[in-house]
């Protein structure tokens, strides 16, 4: 047992020296760092498009470059991502951390995240096509899927009611992206200090469509390193659109899903499906 701890941590004091870290929260992390933080499969690649495509405006992101312009910490070593330009971008899931001084936190309606998301684990082989979708609920929600990360409402909270309303700290929900891309860069502009033209917005906004990244995604899927190894035939890039939980949840899902979250959803203006139309807009107004 001994000699097991000290090779343990030799192998660690390896890893410090020569920076060859890959756990996420040891990774070197500087003050100028720009984190685009999210629960998974909510929209965090599509988010790195937008802003890359903000921030470098003298090349377009691709899946082939995106892993130098806006990193994918989990991706990539410790001594990689140090010798990034800065300030750095990141892509991030985790909760809160402290350590983080400007962020860029992206929410979705955890509907449509329970749906990508269990796209995306067929996609990378977790279970076949035959698995329905209310058996993948129940773990999903209890953060088993996820586990290191919690689940869906322990990710929102830990950062909202942390950081809400201080400065360094913006949230972009996915569905105000969707109906206004150039609207919300704004917001990323102003914590970047990008002086937001409407030249530049609208070039980010076009760069990032979801029709560009499909055609994208069908050359350079299999190079990507998120999907080199995933399943070819189910894309990464889906409908990229709101609400569509309601034509593929059993009414026992979405009931489980606002049972757990249903003040937190409400807060953030979702409507719960037990809601009158504009009863979450309202909550949403007077906070």
């Amino acid at each position: 047992m001994l000699i097991k701890r000290g090779m343990k941590h030799l192998s660690r004091v390896n890893d410090v020296m020569f920076r060859r870290l890959r756990i996420e929260r040891d990774i070197t992390i500087f003050p100028d760092d720009v984190f685009l933080t999210s629960f998974p499969r909510s929209g965090n690649t599509w988010t790195r498009f937008l802003v890359g495509n903000l921030v470098h405006t003298e090349q377009a992101v691709t899946f082939l470059n995106v892993e130098r312009l806006v990193a994918d910490m989990y991706k990539h070593g410790d001594h990689y991502l140090r010798h990034l330009p800065r300030p750095r971008i990141l892509k991030s899931h985790e909760v809160f951390d402290p350590r983080y001084k400007k962020v860029i936190y992206i929410v979705r309606d955890p509907r449509d995240v329970a749906v990508s998301n269990f796209h995306w684990e067929m996609k990378q082989r977790s279970f076949g096509d035959q698995l329905p979708i209310q058996d993948f609920l129940p773990p999903w929600i209890e953060g088993k899927i996820w586990d290191r990360l919690g689940n869906w409402g322990d990710h929102v909270t830990s950062w909202l009611s942390t950081r809400s309303g201080r400065d360094g700290f913006i949230v972009l929900r996915y569905e105000d992206m969707i109906e206004d891309p150039a609207r919300e860069l704004v917001k990323v502009a102003n914590l970047l200090g990008i002086e937001p033209t409407k030249e530049r917005l609208t070039r980010a906004a076009e760069l990032s469509s979801a029709d560009r990244m499909r055609q994208l995604e069908e050359k350079q899927g299999n190079k990507w390193v998120q999907t080199r190894y995933t399943r070819q035939d189910k894309p990464f890039v889906r409908k990229a659109s709101s609400g569509g939980w309601k034509a593929v949840l059993p009414p026992q899902s979405v009931a489980q899903i606002e049972a757990a979250w249903g003040h937190v959803m409400i807060s953030l203006g979702y409507q719960l499906s037990s809601e009158t139309p504009n009863q979450a807009t309202l909550v949403q107004q007077e906070k």
